[in-house]
């Protein structure tokens, strides 16, 4: 419990300087009904701690339909009410993890047998993205965070599977070894994007730009 509450508090500051991004720019995917109904909930909610875990349980899909900036102002909500065991459905493990693992199966259909392959080297939908794999898109969705935001996600992570039973073990071990450990080294910090954001409203100003 005391490791866990050390997560937590990891994530809380580490998060605490993540922008709300306005509710106009939370929803990410615009395909049907869902998306709008199920990120209602969120809609004029600027602080992340004031979400009941109720709420992110019964919206469990909203990691699935926010906007890379809803996405990252809102995940430590679901992170913290992970670590304290109050999800039954939301699942912030696979949102993270998903995309650094092959696997493949076999369906036998009457005399054939298909070799199915579901994983990072699986392509999204070559119709609509090309040749974008799902470790791509994974690598684009998760590229957000900061180096702090990082490593709290790392902290999460290996906290999470050190208290799993072992059936996502392998999973968050790839994830970690191929993505996480690299991102909370390298990853730009809140310091570069405030800085970043100073430089572009002195550049502005100085072109007669109110921004």
């Amino acid at each position: 419990m005391i490791g866990k509450e050390r997560v937590i508090e990891h994530i809380r500051q580490a998060f605490a300087g993540a922008p709300h991004p306005g509710d106009a720019f939370l929803q990410g995917s615009v395909e049907g009904e869902e998306p709008f109904q199920v990120l209602a909930p969120f809609k004029g909610v600027t602080r992340w701690q004031n979400v009941d875990p109720a709420v992110l349980d019964a919206n469990y899909s909203a990691l699935s339909f926010f906007s890379e900036g809803g996405f990252r102002f809102f995940l430590p909500a679901f992170l913290v009410a992970d670590l304290r065991d109050q999800l039954n459905t939301a699942d912030p493990i696979f949102h993270l993890t998903n995309g650094f693992h092959d696997a493949s199966v076999e369906l036998k259909i009457r005399a054939r047998v298909f070799q199915r392959r579901v994983g990072k080297s699986t392509f999204m939908n070559p119709r609509r993205y090309g040749a974008m794999t799902s470790q791509d898109y994974a690598r684009y969705r998760l590229s957000i965070f900061t180096r702090e935001e990082a490593w709290a996600i790392v902290a999460y992570l290996e906290e999470r599977r050190e208290s799993d039973s072992g059936i996502r073990q392998e999973e968050i071990d790839v994830a970690l070894d191929s993505y996480w450990r690299d991102r909370a080294e390298h990853a730009p910090t809140g310091h570069d994007l405030t800085q970043y954001l100073q430089e572009e409203a002195d550049f502005l100003k100085g072109i007669g730009i109110d921004p």
